[in-house]
């Protein structure tokens, strides 16, 4: 599928960012947006034919909506300057998450600042298995793709109940634990993107499981 709708709309759209240019744009808006989820619903297809533990997730349900929260970040534009959509979006676990931006598109997984509870069974995971982690996190090619966490606000300390020398503390200390791919939004024009976004779906698979097991045991 070519993006180019779907760019030129959120072009348009940042030149523009209020509600009565959506008004007046609505129809178009509807338009690249069922684009977007018809899309979004070939590669759910996809994506559940080489998981066998893929939960369905139809574009409808994955896709995120375009206005901001600005109950919470009342200094942000109105509507977004991306599209985002999650996939193997099974509630409260670590989901796969594409956004289609102007610019940029990115490839994400993981648990942006769990909740306490969450957060503990994580670090209790590190702690019983963190080699497991470990590994996952220093393959070649995991590492080539995605680099390594998402570099977030971490604890200055031992998190309680871990001691300040545990061989894994550093991993311990992160209140995020997810990674991402970044790159040009022009890669998408590429006959084999949706090839490698099905790559970078297998190559989190085992990372996103980690974290799964983890919250759920």
């Amino acid at each position: 599928m070519s993006f180019k709708n779907q760019i030129e709309f959120l072009k348009d759209l940042q030149k523009n960012n209020a509600k009565e240019w959506m008004d007046a744009n609505r129809k178009w808006y509807k338009q690249v947006r069922d684009e977007y989820i018809d899309w979004l619903n070939s590669m759910n297809r996809r994506l559940s034919d080489i998981d066998d533990e893929y939960y369905d997730t139809p574009g409808k349900k994955g896709i995120n909506r375009i206005n901001n929260n600005l109950m919470f970040h009342p200094n942000k534009p109105v509507y977004k300057d991306h599209f985002g959509a999650g996939f193997d979006k099974k509630p409260k676990t670590a989901d796969f998450y594409f956004e289609l931006g102007i610019e940029r598109c990115i490839f994400a997984g993981g648990l942006w600042r769990p909740e306490s509870k969450v957060l503990r069974s994580i670090r209790d995971a590190i702690d019983y298995d963190g080699e497991d982690f470990v590994k996952i996190l220093d393959k070649k090619s995991f590492k080539t793709r995605f680099g390594g966490l998402f570099e977030d606000v971490k604890l200055t300390n031992a998190p309680k109940g871990f001691a300040k020398d545990h061989k894994h503390i550093e991993l311990l200390k992160n209140k995020t634990f997810a990674v991402f791919q970044e790159f040009d939004t022009k890669e998408t024009n590429k006959a084999n993107f949706e090839d490698e976004l099905i790559d970078a779906y297998k190559e989190m698979l085992p990372f996103r499981r980690y974290l799964n097991k983890a919250i759920t045991v």
